[in-house]
């Protein structure tokens, strides 16, 4: 049977929700504009209409957000950008902020 001491500790317990994370592409001159839109359906799994506002957002804008994350898929994701812009040959730059 619990206490009444327990039903305190319980009561005053806090849930603590982790900090998101955005993550953006930011714009250059050089990488296309269909491998944006690769990188946006294939890393973030956006729809291609979805890709396609991100990217013009990008290019217009200088910066798309992608998608809002914990701090850990936020990281995986900028990292497999970049590896995947530097196997394709793109300068292509993808940056993270806290929410």
């Amino acid at each position: 049977m619990a206490t009444h001491l327990e039903f305190e500790l319980l009561d005053s317990t806090k849930l603590q929700y982790p900090k998101k994370y955005k993550v953006f592409l930011l714009n250059d001159d050089y990488t296309s504009m269909d491998f944006v839109i690769d990188i946006l359906i294939s890393i973030f799994h956006k729809s291609y209409e979805e890709a396609e506002k991100v990217m013009l957002d990008i290019h217009k804008k200088e910066r798309g957000l992608c998608g809002v994350y914990t701090h850990e898929i936020a990281e995986t994701k900028v990292i497999q950008v970049t590896k995947k812009a530097k196997e394709s040959g793109f300068p292509l730059k993808s940056t993270m902020e806290e929410e």
